[in-house]
């Protein structure tokens, strides 16, 4: 599978989303948009990332800028999640990967010295043209979010 190209179109995606909508890439037009992808709801580092970005939603929207959290859990965990932390921005149930693959964020991962595929944290910046600006592998959280903004004000 090929990875995003930077300064090139973002790969197109229509998931189920929280709000009982389906969400697609076209839906952002004439907005940024933050794509991050993270491993599982209700997890620790996973709901400090959420929270940051929530936390970071006012500023990020007077810049034009909508974040969305991608994982496999499903739509009906996706909302209950979303809910307790007050996340302003909407989630995607990736339950089949296909979006995760098309960002190439499916990786070998290890825990408690057993091999699995997951997701690989990572965060992907749009433009307004949709196209593919800035992307973060490997992401540690702390700071994560601050960056993000950055970049976003740099566009």
């Amino acid at each position: 599978m090929s990875q995003p190209q930077l300064n090139k179109k973002a790969p197109n995606f229509d998931l189920p989303a929280t709000g009982e909508q389906n969400l697609s890439l076209k839906d952002f037009k004439d907005k940024n948009l933050i794509i991050y992808f993270y491993p599982k709801d209700n997890t620790p580092g996973c709901t400090t990332e959420g929270q940051n970005f929530r936390d970071l939603y006012k500023e990020l929207q007077k810049l034009d800028t909508e974040i969305l959290g991608v994982s496999r859990d499903s739509v009906r965990v996706h909302e209950n999640f979303k809910k307790k932390h007050e996340f302003p921005f909407d989630l995607l149930s990736d339950k089949d990967e296909e979006m995760c693959k098309a960002y190439d964020v499916i990786k070998l991962k290890k825990m408690y010295g057993k091999e699995y595929m997951g997701i690989e944290r990572s965060t992907f910046l749009i433009d307004k043209s949709g196209k593919l600006r800035q992307e973060w592998r490997k992401v540690k959280v702390k700071g994560h979010a601050d960056e993000v903004l950055e970049a976003v004000k740099a566009l």
